[in-house]
């Protein structure tokens, strides 16, 4: 009874679990600092720079970075938990510190057990910056480019681009300078008519307070009623001012994606929207039905009745109403938000699923543990980061399961990690 009581109390080492949670920590950190530097120069670097050729003051830059760099912490965390730990297990195993351990008495738990602390709590930090601080972010980071883009017009128009506004579809060739050539314009008039408007050059301008300006040259413009679109009108002009509002300019880059929202406000959106599909839903399923009664009252009461003649439109119409209800299930952008919903979760807590892949491929290092450990996290990050996509990609074009698409990454390392870890420790 003493020597069980005796190996139970050596299977686990307070000096142990707090040396491979400090070097666990340290590997992170270095991993971390790479992983962040390629994100920041991937995502923040590259809009700096395309802010910076419009003349926009560099401390407004430095603001704009600022607020983007909780989405930077949240993706470079839980991929340098997977490189930490395979470094520190890879160098606790080429250096037979592990053979050591185990010789002594202690269990593998004294590897595991740190290497899923630091795991959880790399997770728990990797989500608050995803699901608190990206949301915090987002909002300043709009209304401070709200501001730059009043200052700053030109910010909205690039070279062979289309930009989309309230009401309006600008359509642009190259750009040099203010200077814009081969524009066009497709927008709605308050009257509801609908205008193209062509130049083969135009001029920006910042109108201040009335917003965007544009200087057309050579215009031509055609009009049509919304109802009849073969009542239109058309004529040219040499010189044409069209005018983009400071409202709708402030409009286009207001708009905030599931992506920027916090897991609660996500959540709350796709409610929402599953009742505004369930609503629209059964308005179809009743016009559907309602069709197909008629189609058989006039069936049953045969020729010698009017509604005989009506047979066929209420077919279709059954049919019609029936496919536009399909349609309806494959609702984009409730789609789009279940997808937003799983990754906020399965990307942060990634972080606690490589903890097991890690802790049991680091335990197969023989020599420079930690070189080996660095470009294993490096290559597996590469096969989540792609697996992830495609999971993101099936969901949307194929409608595969949200939870799946985005857990299955997760899920696949868990499981290989578990395996892999109970066949060496049998071993």
């Amino acid at each position: 009874m003493m020597n069980n009581i005796v190996e139970s109390e050596r299977s686990l080492s307070r000096t142990i679990f707090f040396y491979i949670v400090s070097e666990t920590l340290f590997s992170f950190f270095v991993s971390f600092l790479f992983f962040f530097f390629i994100f920041f120069v991937n995502q923040l670097l590259l809009m700096a720079q395309e802010i910076l050729t419009k003349r926009v003051p560099f401390n407004q830059v430095a603001l704009l970075v600022l607020y983007s760099l909780p989405s930077i912490v949240a993706m470079a965390a839980p991929f340098a938990s997977l490189v930490g730990t395979l470094m520190t297990v890879g160098r606790l195993s080429s250096d037979n510190e592990v053979l050591v351990l185990l010789s002594s008495g202690l269990s593998y738990r004294n590897i595991f057990l740190p290497a899923l602390v630091v795991g959880l709590l790399i997770s728990l930090v990797s989500f608050f910056a995803n699901d608190v601080l990206l949301p915090a972010g987002t909002v300043q980071f709009s209304r401070l480019y709200r501001r730059i883009l009043v200052s700053t017009p030109a910010l909205e128009l690039e070279a062979n681009s289309v930009k989309r506004f309230k009401d309006t579809v600008v359509v642009t060739g190259d750009v040099t300078g203010n200077a814009i050539s081969d524009v066009l314009i497709l927008d709605r008039t308050s009257d509801g008519e609908r205008r193209v408007i062509m130049a083969r050059t135009a001029e920006l301008k910042d109108g201040g307070k009335q917003g965007l300006s544009l200087d057309l040259d050579d215009a031509f413009i055609q009009s049509s009623k919304e109802v009849s679109r073969r009542d239109y009108d058309y004529g040219s002009s040499g010189f044409l001012r069209y005018w983009v509002p400071q409202e709708d300019l402030i409009q286009a880059v207001s708009s905030i994606g599931p992506r920027e929202m916090s897991s609660t406000d996500v959540l709350r959106e796709i409610k929402n929207k599953e009742e505004n599909l369930k609503e629209k839903l059964d308005q179809r399923y009743n016009k559907a039905l309602t069709h197909a009664l008629s189609l058989e009252t006039a069936m049953r009461k045969g020729p010698e009745d009017t509604e005989w003649n009506r047979r066929a439109n209420y077919a279709l119409n059954f049919l019609r109403e029936a496919n536009a209800a399909e349609a309806l299930k494959n609702d984009r952008s409730l789609l789009i938000y279940r997808l937003e919903y799983y990754k906020k979760f399965s990307i942060p807590f990634g972080a606690l699923s490589f903890v097991f892949l890690a802790v049991s491929l680091g335990l197969l290092a023989k020599k420079s543990g930690q070189t080996v450990g660095f470009i294993f996290g490096l290559l597996i990050a590469v096969i989540y980061w792609a697996l992830l996509l495609g999971g993101q990609t099936m969901g949307m074009r194929l409608g595969y399961s949200p939870f799946w698409s985005m857990w299955l990454p997760n899920i696949l390392a868990l499981s290989i990690g578990v395996i892999m870890g109970i066949i060496r420790i049998r071993r």
